[in-house]
C-alpha cells in the first residue's frame, strides 16, 4: 500500500520522515502513472523498512508539483532529510524504470548512513579507502 500525501502532511511524513521516502507524484489521468504502480510497490517491498513510498496527487497539491518543478508524471523524488538524492522522470515504460529503480537502490545502500551526524566506521572505512 501507498501512503497518500498532500501539501498539509508533506512535511511530516516526507521531509521529516527518519528514512529516505520515494515520492511519486502522480495524477489520476496518467496512464503510465497506473502502469509503473506495481513496480513501486515491488521496490518497496525489496527494501523493507530502509524506504518509505509515498504518492502525491501533482494535481490536487499544486505547490509541491511547482516547488518540484514537476515538467511531467510520473515523476519519482527520492527525498532524505529534505534533500533529493534522486530525480527520476522522462522514463518510457516499465524496463526503463526498472533499471532506474535498480541503479537508484544499488547507489543508495552503497552510500555511507550517518548516525547522529556522525558517518559510521565502516563508512569512514569507505570514505578513506575511496579517497573521499
Amino acid at each position: 500500500m501507498v501512503l497518500s500525501v498532500n501539501e498539509r502532511t508533506f512535511t511530516k511524513e516526507v521531509l521529516e520522515s527518519e528514512v529516505p521516502v520515494l515520492v511519486n507524484f502522480e495524477a489520476p489521468w496518467c496512464g503510465l502513472c497506473r502502469i509503473i504502480k506495481p513496480l513501486l510497490l515491488q521496490f518497496k517491498s525489496q527494501c523493507g523498512e530502509e524506504i518509505k513510498l509515498v504518492g502525491v496527487n501533482a494535481d490536487n497539491n499544486f505547490k509541491l508539483s511547482t516547488a518540484y518543478r514537476l515538467t511531467t508524471l510520473p515523476t519519482l523524488l527520492l527525498i532524505e532529510n529534505g534533500i533529493v538524492l534522486h530525480r527520476l522522470e522522462g522514463f518510457s515504460g516499465r524496463e526503463d524504470l526498472f533499471a532506474a529503480l535498480a541503479e537508484m537502490k544499488y547507489c543508495y545502500t552503497n552510500l555511507p548512513k550517518t548516525y547522529g551526524g556522525r558517518v559510521s566506521l565502516s563508512a569512514e572505512s569507505q570514505l578513506t579507502r575511496t579517497g573521499v
